[in-house]
């Protein structure tokens, strides 16, 4: 097994310090920066190719562009922080993260990350037939590997924070890996969980549920109901919640400590 540390961080006007973890043998990794987005993708070294920087840019501009454009057809789409009513003229894009939002109970844009991360992973896949691809955007991430990777969590001031990963097997992939906190990074929460990580074949309905079950965790009493009702909701594969120096989990993936390696190899 190689360890993949891909921490879950949302940083703004910062240095995401945690990119520089990654496994540069097994993954060649870019960065594409267009608007609000700044994503860190990676793509097995041998299916690496000069071209796909630039093309990752223009699908993220693609994506940000139709967003912005019903943004101003519909002011408020960007601040609602409860469900909008579905649009059967809108982009297909802004229909899944309405859809989304419909499910989980919270605003579109909590999908915002997620689906980005997951439409330029499957166009990049589809246009230069990659092996393996992680795409990471904010802490929310899609996963598509040949190979068990396993993803740190870091959740801000908890003692737990850096010394867990999530344990992702490529069986159960393409995957996407959303996280939520409300007690570090920018993403909006209601509650005070340190992380909320949220898996799903659905990138939005990740990113999307990992907001409502943030919202529900105020404290680590509230622990067992949120995965309780994370485990009542169709298509998520698991659920993991950190609240100061508890960890709870349920679904499909595991939890593992953390192993520091000097170098990246099979384990």
């Amino acid at each position: 097994m190689i360890y993949e540390k891909n921490k879950f961080m949302k940083e703004q006007g910062q240095p995401r310090t945690y990119r520089s973890y990654h496994n540069t043998q097994r993954f060649r990794f870019f960065n594409a920066q267009v608007f609000e987005s700044d994503l860190h993708i990676g793509v097995d070294t041998d299916s690496y190719d000069e071209e796909m920087p630039l093309f990752c840019e223009k699908e993220v501009k693609r994506i940000r562009t139709a967003l912005h454009v019903f943004n101003s057809l519909n002011p408020g789409f960007f601040n609602s922080l409860e469900p909008v009513p579905d649009d059967s003229t809108a982009d297909p894009i802004i229909r899944t993260m309405i859809n989304a939002g419909v499910r989980a109970e919270v605003g579109p844009m909590a999908s915002v990350a997620g689906i980005t991360s997951e439409l330029v992973g499957m166009s990049l896949k589809k246009r230069f037939d990659v092996k393996e691809v992680i795409v990471e955007n904010g802490g929310d991430v899609w996963v598509d590997v040949k190979k068990t990777v396993s993803i740190e969590i870091l959740a801000g001031d908890s003692p737990l924070s850096g010394k867990l990963a999530l344990r992702i097997d490529p069986q159960n992939t393409p995957v996407g890996i959303c996280a939520s906190s409300g007690t570090v990074g920018h993403s909006f929460s209601f509650g005070k969980a340190d992380a909320v990580v949220v898996a799903a074949h659905d990138s939005a309905l990740a990113d999307a549920f990992a907001t409502k079950i943030g919202n529900m965790v105020s404290s680590q009493d509230d622990i067992e109901k949120a995965l309780k009702y994370s485990n009542e909701v169709g298509d998520l594969l698991s659920t993991v919640i950190i609240v100061k120096d508890k960890v709870a989990i349920s679904g499909k993936f595991e939890i593992a400590p953390v192993k520091h390696v000097t170098s990246y190899q099979d384990l």
